[in-house]
């Protein structure tokens, strides 16, 4: 009996010591599908972490070239791709004039948990944005209303804006605006700023070109009320600017031209649609505030290398 005993103990000793070399012997893939599932998942995370950052400093550059002006496009993409990715670095951005955009790229070493057991300390990970930009083409402004080139002109010498002086724009039926209107005031018989608005919206969408309908009569359109309206005081929307129209009444249209940032102080538009004070009197129909640069970054817009520049500017993130 106690022959079998010490067989059997000697036997489980065997057994435990091959456990030990098969146990040794898978240890080290074991370590391998760690490090795949752990520092892979590590790198897909800090890669979208530096996609981030590098979109923020695309953005960023490009806003400063819309603006006429890139200014230092290392040290804004090295901010911003810090701000978002502390460990990260950023390489010199990348201009092109056609069309115009700005690509950055960002780049930042990953240590590894696992990986080391298997000889991979780290690996750098890479991410890159491209931006592009251009006057606006084609979109929906927030308030349905247009002016003519010439009262831009008149505001900004026919060139882009600049100051902040605020002044006020008459509708044409009022407008003493040398120029801008004939003996009747009225660019468009029976149409005084309102474009059509869009169904159920107190918006107009248009685009450069094309025949794009008035709104009849000096009333502010059914579809808008005074929390659509007084929103945008102290905001800038983009107006579209009209240099052709025709026809009469609700057959009125204008051309659009092109589009214009607005900084909007004020309005009088009739009955409650005014601001106080009024930037206008009696039944005068006007616009208060300043023509500006300013960029959109709405996806509301479209722009285009044809489009006339007036100010404004699109961003598109196109990576």
């Amino acid at each position: 009996m106690q022959r079998l005993i010490d067989l059997f103990r000697g036997r489980l000793s065997d057994e435990r010591g091959a456990t030990a070399v098969v146990f040794a012997l898978i240890l080290i893939p074991v370590l391998g599908f760690a490090a795949l599932a752990v520092d892979i998942g590590s790198l897909y995370a800090e890669r979208a972490r530096l996609q981030v950052a590098a979109d923020a400093a695309a953005i960023a550059v490009a806003q400063d070239c819309s603006r006429g002006n890139c200014g230092d496009m290392l040290a804004t993409a090295r901010a911003m791709v810090v701000a978002n990715d502390g460990d990260a670095s950023a390489a010199q951005p990348v201009l092109s004039s056609a069309p115009l955009s700005v690509t950055v790229a960002g780049r930042t070493p990953v240590k590894h948990w696992f990986a080391p057991v298997i000889g991979h300390d780290a690996t750098a990970v890479s991410a890159s944005a491209t931006v592009g930009w251009g006057a606006p083409s084609r979109g929906t402004a927030v308030l349905p209303l247009t002016f003519s080139w010439c009262e831009f002109a008149q505001q900004t010498g026919g060139g882009l804006p600049s100051g902040s002086t605020a002044r006020t724009i008459y509708f044409t039926k009022t407008s003493n605006t040398t120029g801008c209107t004939g003996p009747s005031h009225n660019i468009v018989p029976g149409g005084f700023a309102y474009l059509d608005t869009d169904p159920g919206k107190c918006a107009a969408s248009t685009g450069l070109g094309g025949q794009w309908m008035s709104s009849t009569g000096n009333s502010v359109p059914s579809a808008c009320s005074t929390a659509d309206l007084s929103k945008w005081v102290g905001q800038i929307v983009l107006l579209p600017i009209f240099d052709q129209s025709g026809d009469t009444g609700s057959n009125a249209w204008y051309r659009v031209y092109g589009y214009a940032a607005f900084k909007v102080t004020g309005y009088s538009l009739g009955g409650q649609f005014t601001t106080s004070p009024k930037p206008c009197t009696g039944n005068d129909r006007c616009l208060s505030g300043y023509f500006t640069r300013f960029v959109e970054l709405s996806d509301a817009w479209n722009y285009s290398p044809d489009a006339p520049t007036l100010g404004a500017s699109i961003l598109r993130l196109i990576r």
